[in-house]
């Protein structure tokens, strides 16, 4: 089986300051569950993501 390189991410949303685990690579933009601001939108391959990343998980 092929390991993937891609990574979970847990960040800060900007404006409420929530923490949230995203993907490392999204498909589709990705909100805040309390505030609805956008963390991270795809961009084809890595996520350009929009709030400050706190620690990249294994």
């Amino acid at each position: 089986m092929e390991e993937s390189n891609s990574k979970f991410v847990k960040v800060r949303c900007p404006k409420c300051k929530n923490e949230q685990v995203i993907f490392g690579k999204v498909s589709t933009q990705v909100k805040c569950v309390v505030c609805g601001t956008e963390l991270a939108k795809p961009t084809g391959g890595k996520s350009n993501v929009k709030s400050r990343v706190l620690e990249v998980l294994n």
